[in-house]
């Protein structure tokens, strides 16, 4: 009986849970991410994590609102292989109204099984753009504009979109409205929220990149935001290169104050955290190594003007220096992605003022004369006490001190004090001047 009751209650059990699982998956949700960014490692990261867990958690679709203006090539690729490979139907929507989706994130826009925008965006603008806008040789701006086309077609035909248009926002850097977009086939939807999108797409069939089809219902059902997590919204503070570039000359000169201040300990702290924290943001950016050297030249040129007083001019030049390298730290495709030029300045100018006056300061420390302890008594003048035979005692800033002298000096007589040991002054007699004879009146 007693196990007949255990596995009637067992079965119940399973039951049970066969049917929560089932209804979890007929009521599977939507996964929402916000990708509002330059697209770059961090924000492929978040494409992956969205994605990892729409197919974990079997989700009917992933929902990417994507403001973008572009960014790294290298990280668009793999962001559009992971839409490509999705196992879960993947939607971008470019939203809200003034917002665009430009150079890469069109690329990124096209990947998608279900293209949207919200009335009043843009997207286009894909022509290759070499790092820091140089201008590439002719051959090899070719070869980069015609690897961009073809990786565009090999994805753009599986999804039935105007291939030809699509190909113009490459080779040509044409921009489309939404309504443009829409009317040559570049995307499915016009949408004015994501609510409106559902119910356009609603019975729906889509055909996926690997060619199969796939309905879509998602109206009615609850859509879950993938909020970032706190390592990604710090790096998306760190990861803006003006961000990065104050943090690091920070660090450089925290380091330079522990240097001149050994035993501070706080400076060197702060200041090695700080440049960690840079280097390893500006590592996942295309970094300029010449933009870091010129940084540290900057600085050297400031302590120059430290101590060779220059009356400004090494000092302006370190400025320069500064400004150079910051603008050539970083690499960027697009102007979002380099140091801005505000940032520059903002921090040239202070840092170039502070690490001079810093170094004077210190340079004076260096130079000024010792006046306490026993380095305070070289140089003093004393007055013997008792002969020095050659030992004996001086009176020297109004104590009574054992002294030995280099020869016989007899009481009264004026020593000047050369070296210290052990407590025991090193003296030589004080040279006092002739005295001149006065004429007989």
């Amino acid at each position: 009986m007693r196990r007949y009751f255990a596995s009637h209650t067992g079965c119940k059990f399973a039951i049970l849970a066969l049917v929560f699982l089932f209804s979890r998956v007929a009521s599977a949700d939507v996964l929402k991410i916000v990708v509002d960014d330059t697209i770059q490692p961090l924000s492929e990261q978040r494409f992956e994590r969205a994605i990892q867990e729409a197919e974990a958690t079997h989700a009917d679709a992933v929902l990417i609102e994507l403001h973008t203006p572009g960014g790294l090539m290298s990280s668009m690729e793999d962001i559009i292989q992971k839409l490509l490979a999705a196992k879960v139907p993947t939607i971008i929507y470019v939203t809200p109204a003034g917002s665009d989706a430009s150079s890469a994130g069109f690329f990124i826009l096209e990947a998608a099984d279900v293209a949207a925008m919200a009335p009043g965006t843009n997207t286009g603008a894909a022509h290759p753009v070499w790092g820091g806008g140089q201008v590439m040789d002719p051959i090899m701006k070719e070869k980069i504009e015609n690897y961009a086309a073809s990786l565009l077609r090999s994805y753009t035909t599986k999804h039935g979109r105007n291939v030809e248009v699509a190909e113009s926002a490459v080779r040509q850097s044409k921009s489309f409205t939404a309504d443009e977009a829409l009317s040559q086939h570049l995307i499915d939807y016009i949408a004015k929220d994501e609510q409106d999108l559902f119910r356009q797409l609603d019975g729906k069939t889509i055909t996926r990149f690997d060619g199969s089809k796939v309905q879509l219902h998602l109206v009615g059902k609850p859509v879950h935001v993938q909020e970032m997590t706190l390592k990604e919204h710090t790096l998306s503070v760190l990861m803006d290169p003006s961000i990065a570039f104050i943090i690091l000359v920070i660090g450089i000169l925290a380091i330079f104050i522990e240097f001149n201040h050994p035993g501070a300990i706080i400076p060197g702290v702060v200041g090695f955290v700080c440049v960690l924290l840079s280097l390893y943001t500006l590592d996942l950016l295309p970094l300029r190594s010449i933009g870091l050297v010129l940084i540290i030249a900057a600085f050297a040129m400031f302590i120059a003007e430290a101590k060779i007083q220059s009356h400004g001019i090494i000092g302006a030049g370190g400025v320069l220096l500064m400004v150079l390298g910051a603008l050539l730290l970083v690499n960027g495709p697009i102007p979002q992605m380099r140091v801005q030029l505000w940032a520059a300045l903002a921090v040239a100018i202070p840092m170039g003022l502070i690490t001079v006056f810093l170094m004077s300061v210190a340079l004076k420390a260096r130079k000024s004369k010792v006046v306490t302890g026993e380095q305070g008594l070289i140089g003093e003048i004393g007055l013997v006490t008792s002969p020095l035979m050659p030992a004996g005692k001086v009176f020297v800033q109004g104590t009574l001190w054992d002294a030995v002298a280099t020869q016989s000096v007899e009481a009264g007589r004026r020593v000047v004090v050369r070296r210290v040991e052990n407590l025991v002054l090193q003296v030589e007699p004080l040279r006092e001047p002739a005295l001149q004879p006065t004429a007989a009146g």
